[in-house]
């Protein structure tokens, strides 16, 4: 039984504006593909569609004279770690159970090592921060394209009702299978 779903999360204001701003349409990019990873991986899908899905909430454009600097960006860019405070903050207040809101938040935080200083090579994650990494390159463009793709909003709250209805099922089938197993 989930606490809440990715439908509750999109209808909230503070999804609206942060990931809306970080690219809507990647997101729930991202989320399908974190979906398939997850089940592949026997991976929850609910943490890992949520922690997909929220993974740019923190995201800032870095842009000098009208053209994105991706090195301003290296340098500056703590998006990881503002949008894991964000993600873990909304998913509370919607009433996510707090240890799945913890590992929502440490995958949103670990999708990345844009914020690492260079001397950290490699980070340690786990399954679920692994799948979220994975999910986001899967979907990104270059010159951070992938954030400007825009998709209707009738569109973007079907394929997120629709995902819901996929978590739904992988968990309750997983659910079954455990249970014929005692």
């Amino acid at each position: 039984m989930r606490n809440v779903t990715l439908e509750q999360i999109f209808e909230h204001p503070v999804t609206q504006k942060y990931v809306k701003r970080a690219g809507l349409a990647h997101a729930i990019a991202t989320s399908y593909h974190a979906f398939r990873l997850a089940e592949k991986n026997k991976v929850n899908p609910d943490l890992a569609v949520k922690a997909a899905f929220l993974h740019d909430m923190g995201h800032y454009t870095w842009y000098r004279d009208g053209e994105w600097d991706f090195d301003l960006y290296k340098k500056n860019d703590i998006h990881a770690i503002k949008g894991a405070e964000r993600a873990h903050k909304l998913l509370i207040r919607l009433g996510e159970d707090r240890r799945n809101a913890k590992e929502i938040a440490l995958a949103v935080l670990l999708h990345t090592d844009s914020f690492l200083p260079v001397e950290h090579e490699q980070l340690n994650r786990s399954t679920l921060q692994q799948i979220v990494a994975q999910a986001d390159e899967l979907d990104e463009e270059p010159s951070g394209n992938h954030h400007y793709r825009k998709i209707s909003e009738a569109k973007a709250r079907k394929k997120i009702v629709e995902l819901d209805h996929r978590v739904d099922d992988a968990l309750k089938s997983h659910v079954h299978h455990q249970t014929n197993e005692v």
